[in-house]
């Protein structure tokens, strides 16, 4: 199964090191193929040098792909992870 939706980056630091962290290791505990785009740039969801070359800041749009068996749990958790500013109190 392949989902795609497009997010925006809502905390005030953006993807930086620790959410993007935070983000593969979410990414790793499910059995799919994550990858966020933003613009032309595609990044893996379970590399965080590749997430930190997209240099996606506070309000930028990046588009989830996810694609496989837990392709549905991904996406809720991934989303979730995102809108609630990745566990950060700002």
């Amino acid at each position: 199964m392949k989902l795609k939706k497009t997010l925006t980056i809502v905390n005030k630091l953006g993807l930086h090191a620790r959410a993007a962290t935070k983000l593969v290791q979410l990414a790793n505990s499910y059995d799919c193929d994550i990858v966020l785009e933003q613009g032309t740039e595609q990044a893996p969801a379970n590399s965080v040098l590749a997430l930190l070359m997209l240099q996606s800041s506070q309000g930028k749009q990046v588009t989830l792909i996810c694609n496989g068996n837990d392709a549905e749990l991904a996406m809720q958790s991934i989303e979730n992870l995102i809108a609630n500013k990745f566990d950060e109190g700002e």
